[in-house]
């Protein structure tokens, strides 16, 4: 960790209002990001990520520099978008695909790299994993992204190991299947 970055640590463990701005301009872009892949909108990430922050802030002296200060910052935002969707969630866990609303790409054309693989916008693909249904989504971003164990997604959800894998199924077939509508390609595979 940098001088700089320690001092601004420092600056927010004592609670000064600058110190807090430029850790927040630093690391809010970032931060965003991963808030949107738990969120159904803008809005509602940026929720996510102003109550992260202020838990953020407000534990600030609890870290301990024994691993990256931006992966404390990741752990904090996972698990208050987890929350965030807990709290906010009428049914967790969607079975019914039928209900669920389909993306289309409008006048974009999708290019094929050299090796053949299709490349879809990053932007088309967050749309994708947003309008996951949330019990697909939620288990698609810890497991993909946040590299969590089947185990850890099973106890933060408070569901079964074997529900944490078959919504990491589900939600795999059915971005598999929206790729496929988009690009053509019937034989999309996601690992």
């Amino acid at each position: 960790m940098s001088e700089a970055d320690q001092k601004i640590i420092e600056g927010c463990v004592r609670g000064k209002r600058i110190a807090q701005n430029r850790l927040y301009e630093k690391y809010a872009p970032a931060m965003l990001g991963i808030c949107m892949r738990y969120a159904r909108s803008r809005d509602e990430a940026e929720d996510i990520l102003q109550e992260a922050f202020i838990k953020i802030f407000i534990n600030i002296g609890n870290f301990r520099s024994e691993g990256s200060f931006e992966g404390w910052l990741k752990r904090i935002m996972v698990n208050t978008a987890i929350t965030h969707n807990k709290q906010n969630l009428k049914h967790k866990f969607h079975s019914d695909i039928d209900e669920i609303e389909e993306t289309h790409l409008s006048g974009q054309e999708n290019a094929t790299n050299d090796d053949g693989a299709v490349s879809i916008p990053k932007s088309e693909l967050m749309r994708m994993i947003q309008r996951l249904p949330e019990g697909y989504k939620m288990v698609f971003n810890m497991y993909v992204f946040e590299q969590y164990s089947h185990k850890e997604i099973a106890a933060s959800l408070g569901v079964s190991v074997n529900t944490s894998k078959s919504q990491l199924s589900k939600a795999r077939k059915l971005l598999t299947s929206r790729i496929a509508k988009i690009t053509g390609d019937k034989k999309i595979k996601l690992t």
